[in-house]
């Protein structure tokens, strides 16, 4: 079971890094991070490391997510309807 449960994981991992990879507006592709990140903290908590877990939860999933988003928001990248 653990080892079908880390194949899934490892699977949509790579999935969603080449999704993030091929998108082609940024803002995509910093939607698609939050996912990578908080595939990547469970297959932490599989390998029994919850301290970097929550540490890939914490900074992957939510500050970096919210530090980009930002990034994009004031340098123009993102505005109104134009997500390019």
């Amino acid at each position: 079971m653990n080892l079908v449960l880390e194949s899934v994981l490892l699977i949509l991992l790579i999935l969603t890094a080449v999704a993030a990879v091929l998108s082609k507006k940024l803002l995509s592709s910093v939607i698609l991070f939050m996912p990578f990140s908080t595939i990547l903290a469970f297959i932490w908590m599989l390998l029994s490391s919850p301290d970097l877990a929550i540490t890939e939860a914490a900074v992957g999933s939510g500050i970096t997510t919210v530090l980009f988003v930002l990034v994009l928001r004031r340098t123009g990248m993102i505005d109104g309807d134009d997500y390019e």
